[in-house]
C-alpha cells in the first residue's frame, strides 16, 4: 500500500509536470529502489533521463520531417577502429555542440566511403536532440533549390530559409560538376550564413580544387575565405565502410559458392 501511495503522488507530480517519459518509467525503477538495487539518487537520475530520451527522440522526429536528413546515424555507431586516422577527442569534443554556439564550420574531407557523411549527419542529429533546427542536402540538391527560387524569383526567400537552421549539412561536395551559376548561388548561401550560423560540409575534393568545382578560382578562394575563418577541419585518411561490406560478404559467398561447386563437380563424377 505504502509502494502504491508513493507511486501514485510521484505519478500525479510527473503527470502535472508534463513529463510523460519519466512516467513511463517510474514502476520499474521504484520497483529497483524497493529491491534494494538502486539508491535515491541514481532513481532521481534515471528518471530524469527517461524524460530527456523522450524528448530528444520527439525533437529528433520533428526534424526528420523538415530537415531532409537522409537518415539517423549516430555517433556511437561510427566505427573508429577502422578510421584510424581520426582524433575521437576531436570527434567527441565537436559532438558536444559548443561550435554551434560560436557559428563556426566543420568540413570533412576524405576519399568516398570513409564515414565524411556518417559524422556530418551524426552531428546534425545531436544538435536536433538539443533542439536546434536542422537542415541537410548534397551541394546538387541545394543548387537545385537556390536555381529553382531563382528563376521564382523567390532567390531571397529562399536564402533566408536556408540562413536561418543553427546547421546546414552540405554533402557531397566534388562529387558532381555544378554549373557556373549553380555557384555563384551557393556562394550567396554561405556569404548570407557566415558569422550567423554553422555549416558543415563533406567533400572528397581538397580545398585547392574548389576552384575546379565552382568554375572560378576567385569566387572559390572568397567561398573558404569565409568558411574557413572559423573553422574545424577533420581530414579522414581511411579505407572505404563500403569497401569493406563487400570485402566481408564476399567472404561470405565465395566459401558458400566453391563448396556448391565442389558439390557438383563430385556428382558429375558418381555419375560418369
Amino acid at each position: 500500500m505504502k509502494h502504491r501511495s508513493r507511486r501514485g503522488r510521484i505519478g500525479a507530480q510527473l503527470a502535472d509536470l508534463k513529463m510523460p517519459g519519466a512516467l513511463e518509467a517510474l514502476d520499474e525503477i521504484l520497483s529497483g529502489v524497493d529491491g534494494g538495487g538502486l539508491t535515491a539518487g541514481e532513481a532521481i537520475e534515471r528518471l530524469l533521463a527517461a524524460q530527456i530520451a523522450l524528448r530528444n527522440s520527439r525533437r529528433l522526429a520533428t526534424a526528420m520531417r523538415s530537415s531532409r536528413l537522409p537518415g539517423v546515424k549516430t555517433l556511437a555507431e561510427f566505427d573508429f577502429s577502422f578510421q584510424p586516422s581520426l582524433r575521437r577527442e576531436q570527434i567527441d569534443a565537436l559532438h558536444e555542440l559548443g561550435f554551434l554556439e560560436r557559428r563556426e564550420n566543420i568540413v570533412f574531407l576524405g576519399p568516398p566511403g570513409v564515414g565524411k557523411t556518417h559524422l556530418a549527419v551524426s552531428l546534425a542529429v545531436a544538435a536536433a536532440e538539443s533542439g536546434r533546427r536542422i537542415y541537410f542536402g548534397t551541394l546538387s540538391d541545394l543548387i537545385e533549390s537556390l536555381e529553382e527560387a531563382h528563376a521564382a524569383g523567390q532567390l531571397k526567400q529562399r536564402l533566408k530559409t536556408l540562413t536561418h537552421p543553427a546547421l546546414l549539412v552540405v554533402d557531397e561536395i566534388g562529387y558532381l560538376t555544378v554549373t557556373a551559376n549553380g555557384a555563384k548561388l551557393f556562394f550567396q548561401l554561405i556569404n548570407s550564413r557566415y558569422g550567423r550560423a554553422s555549416t558543415v560540409l563533406t567533400s572528397n575534393k581538397g580545398f585547392e580544387e574548389w576552384g575546379e568545382i565552382l568554375h572560378d578560382e576567385v569566387m572559390a578562394a572568397a567561398l573558404l575565405d569565409r568558411l574557413l575563418h572559423r573553422c574545424h577541419i577533420v581530414n579522414i585518411r581511411g579505407n572505404s565502410y563500403r569497401m569493406r561490406d563487400h570485402r566481408e560478404l564476399s567472404k561470405t559467398i565465395h566459401p558458400t559458392a566453391a563448396r556448391a561447386v565442389s558439390a557438383e563437380q563430385a556428382q558429375i563424377e558418381e555419375r560418369s
